[in-house]
């Protein structure tokens, strides 16, 4: 398979792709390659590899360099190809990932005969590396992934996921937890934190150092956190609107009776933000407006560019799952938290697929431990019902931005009645939620909003306390009238974009109050000690 990207051949794509490049376009993009292959050939000692895959000494020997360097320009072709078919965007965003999966899985750094890597290391150790590798492969394929990190080195409650509280609900769907006061007073609006159903809670409460819940006790807040139940067949039927109305807003009703509280601050973060700002609107049809500030982090309201995941999305696709596990013709059943996981990993295959199968399994090395990896890794299934329910009225349909298009807890919904000032937070590299499309939830939401753009991905972005000085964000206190110009007016400023988050949040806290130690109250008890026991559930792949 590799030999097609190393030898001389001009690379394709299949005829029918080819035949729709302007022929102009394509003899330009021929040109280039030959041009480009010549040098390859007659200069190959001035060849630099500037791809972190050939970075090692071992690739810098002429026969390395060459196979590396051609390898490079064939992908190079073949990209240009992709991105010259004359077709609709949505078939040429198609045709250019499934190109970019092809040339990632054929690097020739992702085989033996072609990495002078793993050669020297077969030779130094023996053949030892390869041994281990194949043990590292046989364990890998009973757990159905790639390990990203050493797993035995974490334990949820342990050493991750250790802000200290108690769960004080719990229901089919959710544990709430309330975490233990840090300071001696606390503003007396309780803040609730709606992570993903997709992922475990504890991105949010990883070690003490980067917890965005143990920072925001210690800003003085009364935190309160819904940790999801890792579902399983006898949850296939569980649908959006219990995520919405038995989930979210029930949160929403207990925290604001275990603190006497009219109104609360309440968080959401990627698809629990889409989620929150459902259950807002059902509360809003109601009359109800409990919030008297909404915080979401990297979440799509408009899914009308919802950026790469909208290559594996549309009618087909919905329907196919609708028939296989959303409940069409009575059949339901769930979406596996593994493969969602592989998916997800198949986004960014360099960095969370092939590096580990070069590192693990080529060379033999056990990867090293790594709190955010683990987390990744600890997969949640999702009930059939609401994972069909979400495909169609936002990525395919695009509903929820439409008032009154759709009903979710018997409401019709217009998230425009959502009044609250929001703070909207998007990261500038997310592949998953591109901050674009984050921006438009400023003119969705009809309160006094305020958007900030961090550094980095979906989860590094958010993920950066300001004790570690890391990355950038940008700041513009007026919200343009689009994304772009909202950027063209913003100031860069080095570090964390926290502490501008907490000054921003701290109007909505209310008055300060002797912090209290008594957890829930009389109608709903302490219970069992944080993380609780909802997090700690291992998904197994869905039948």
């Amino acid at each position: 398979m590799f030999a097609g990207m190393n030898t001389g051949a001009t690379p394709s794509l299949a005829p029918h792709h080819m035949a729709l490049i302007p022929q102009e376009r394509l003899a330009e993009i021929q040109k280039e390659y030959f041009a480009e292959l010549a040098h390859i050939s007659t200069n190959p000692e001035a060849i630099e590899l500037k791809d972190r895959r050939f970075a090692d000494k071992a690739w810098h020997s002429s026969w390395s360099k060459v196979i590396a360097a051609t390898y490079l320009l064939n992908s190079k072709h073949l990209i240009s190809l992709a991105k010259a078919v004359d077709t609709d965007d949505k078939m040429k965003q198609k045709i250019l990932f499934t190109t970019e999966q092809m040339i990632d899985a054929l690097s020739p750094s992702n085989f033996i005969a072609t990495n002078p890597e793993v050669l020297e290391n077969i030779i130094s150790t023996q053949g030892q590396s390869i041994q281990n590798g194949i043990a590292n492969l046989l364990g890998d394929m009973k757990k159905g992934k790639v390990s990203q990190t050493d797993e035995s080195a974490f334990e949820v409650g342990k050493n991750i996921a250790t802000t200290a509280g108690h769960v004080v609900f719990r229901n089919a769907l959710f544990e709430l937890i309330q975490y233990t006061p840090l300071t001696e007073t606390v503003f007396e609006r309780p803040y609730l934190m709606v992570p993903p159903c997709i992922n475990k809670y504890y991105i949010l409460d990883l070690q003490p150092d980067n917890s965005v819940v143990r920072h925001m006790v210690a800003q003085g807040y009364t935190v309160f956190l819904v940790s999801w139940k890792n579902p399983d067949e006898s949850m296939a039927e569980v649908s959006w609107d219990d995520y919405v109305g038995k989930g979210v807003i029930k949160a929403i009703d207990v925290v604001k009776e275990i603190s006497n509280s009219k109104q609360i601050n309440v968080l959401g973060f990627c698809v629990g933000g889409t989620l929150t700002a459902s259950a807002l609107a059902v509360l809003a049809a109601r009359n109800e407006h409990p919030a008297a500030s909404l915080t979401l982090f990297t979440t799509l309201l408009d899914f009308k560019n919802s950026g790469i995941l909208d290559v594996f999305i549309d009618e087909g696709m919905v329907e196919m799952r609708e028939n296989s596990i959303g409940g069409k013709g009575g059949k339901y059943g769930m979406m596996s938290g593994l493969d969602l996981g592989n998916t997800f990993s198949f986004l960014r295959p360099n960095d969370l697929v092939w590096n580990y199968v070069v590192e693990n399994y080529l060379k033999g090395n056990s990867p090293p431990p790594f709190d955010l990896l683990y987390w990744n890794g600890d997969s949640t299934n999702l009930p059939g019902s609401m994972y069909c329910w979400y495909l169609r009225h936002t990525y395919l349909q695009n509903d929820l931005v439409k008032p009154g298009k759709v009903k979710i807890c018997g409401e019709k919904i217009d998230l425009g009645k959502i009044k609250c000032p929001a703070y909207i937070y998007a990261s500038q590299e997310d592949h998953i939620v591109p901050w674009q499309s984050a921006y438009e939830s400023t003119h969705i939401l009809k309160g006094k909003n305020r958007f900030v753009l961090g550094a980095s991905g979906h989860i590094a972005g958010v993920i950066n306390p300001p004790a570690k000085n890391k990355r950038y964000h940008f700041e513009n206190n007026k919200i343009a009238a689009s994304a772009n110009q909202w950027l063209e007016g913003a100031k860069q400023i080095p570090g964390s974009w926290w502490p501008n988050y907490t000054k921003w949040l701290e109007q909505f806290g209310g008055e300060q109050k002797p912090a209290s130690t008594t957890f829930g109250n009389a109608k709903y008890k302490k219970m069992e000690a944080a993380p609780g026991v909802y997090v700690k559930e291992k998904s197994a792949p869905a039948k």
